[in-house]
């Protein structure tokens, strides 16, 4: 049997609310119906007899009878996300979408339902197997932490690093396997954000002749970075691309550990976009005293500090413009975005540049170098400066 049709029997097996109900567009408009005679605001559809799907919620925002978009959610047995149904008044469904487990657990795909719910429209892979690729080194002198990449992207292929067999360079450290794909389900399973994709794509813009080595960082389970910082000593990394921050300094205890036990890598560090003042609300890891790394912030081209990013005269060394940058995003199309987390891949591919035409260069002569390339950033308070433009190969 082939994958498609094993989804489909499965998809016709287990599509069902409370009681084993099927879902049609007649029982979505029942249980909406019923949640809006309960009167609450968030209503679980009752379970009369014993039945192998879970539990169904109905909710609406905003709550109350003036309701503007109706969210049903069906759970399976486990009590795990399985569909998700949005619809607006009175009741018309705007998507249905099922999360399509793997095995283990984690969701393998994201199948976008048709309007009867009776079909599939359209699969989104969440976890895809990897392309044959060309054979590389074997090690990666650039390294790239997210929520993972589109590896599928025809356009981005060229620039993963790989071994000798054409696999892979990096790990998932998220689902602990060979495939890190760009998918970040924190906010929702349903609609996964991707972040990674468009950051590698400005590292692969930028440094162009650098292999980059791919890893989807320990969201859950944030101490494996010390595994992760691991992974890449052994692949020889020098230069690590991290866009990435949070208010918790434990969640960057064991990062900070493996890093400071690794000083021949540099990690280039987003300072954020906040609005903060670093010195007096941090954010980290932009906020650690770590002799390896550096923190960076967003300009216009005119070295005027970007909306909302992050400044700090202590913590925060370099700006550079990366307000408005074009890159590539998760669907493979072209776009223009900007942010502190743009600064980062400019930096570091600024940095790998400088160390390919430098292979004997340290750490502290890497930094050194990215320090001279600053110049004076008019009341912004920074450690080193700005850098007017990083493509610039100027002193290499």
């Amino acid at each position: 049997m082939s994958h498609r049709a094993a989804t489909l029997l499965l998809f016709a097996i287990v599509v069902a609310g409370p009681a084993g109900a099927a879902l049609t567009p007649e029982t979505l408009c029942g249980w909406i119906d019923a949640a809006q005679k309960s009167g609450e605001a968030a209503y679980t559809v009752p379970t009369s007899v014993p039945s192998n799907a879970g539990r169904t919620d109905v909710s609406f925002r905003p709550p109350g009878p003036d309701w503007r978009l109706a969210t049903v959610e069906i759970h399976d047995e486990f009590e795990r996300p399985l569909i998700q149904v949005r619809a607006l008044p009175p009741c018309r469904p705007l998507e249905a979408r099922r999360l399509v487990r793997a095995p283990d657990g984690t969701v393998d795909s994201i199948e976008v339902l048709t309007p009867d719910f009776a079909g599939i429209a359209s699969i989104e892979p969440q976890n895809p197997p990897l392309p044959r690729l060309h054979p590389g080194a074997g090690s990666a002198v650039l390294a790239l932490v997210d929520t993972g990449v589109n590896y599928q992207l025809s356009a981005l292929q060229p620039h993963l690093a790989t071994d000798g067999d054409g696999r892979l360079l990096g790990h998932d450290f998220w689902d602990d396997d060979d495939r890190p794909f760009d998918s970040d389900p924190r906010r929702t399973p349903y609609f996964p954000q991707h972040h990674g994709t468009t950051v590698f794509s400005v590292l692969a813009s930028e440094a162009p002749d650098t292999p980059i080595a791919i890893y989807r960082f320990p969201a859950t389970e944030m101490c494996r970075f010390a595994d992760l910082i691991d992974h890449m000593a052994r692949l020889s990394v020098r230069i690590v691309s991290l866009s990435m921050g949070s208010d918790d300094r434990a969640d960057w205890t064991c990062f900070a550990a493996a890093a400071e036990e690794n000083p021949q890598m540099l990690f280039i560090v987003s300072a954020g976009n906040d609005g903060r003042d670093l010195e007096r609300m941090p954010v980290y890891p932009a906020a650690l005293p770590l002799a390896n790394m550096l923190v960076v912030t967003s300009s216009d081209e005119f070295g005027r500090l970007g909306r909302g990013s992050n400044t700090g005269a202590t913590s925060v060394d370099l700006m550079v413009p990366a307000e408005q940058v074009e890159v590539i995003d998760h669907r493979g199309a072209y776009a223009e975005t900007g942010g502190t987390s743009y600064a980062v891949p400019r930096v570091a591919a600024l940095a790998a540049r400088f160390l390919n035409a430098n292979p004997a260069a340290d750490t502290r002569a890497i930094k050194a170098f990215l320090a001279s390339r600053a110049i004076l950033a008019n009341g912004v308070p920074l450690v080193h400066g700005w850098i007017p433009d990083p493509t610039d190969d100027f002193g290499f």
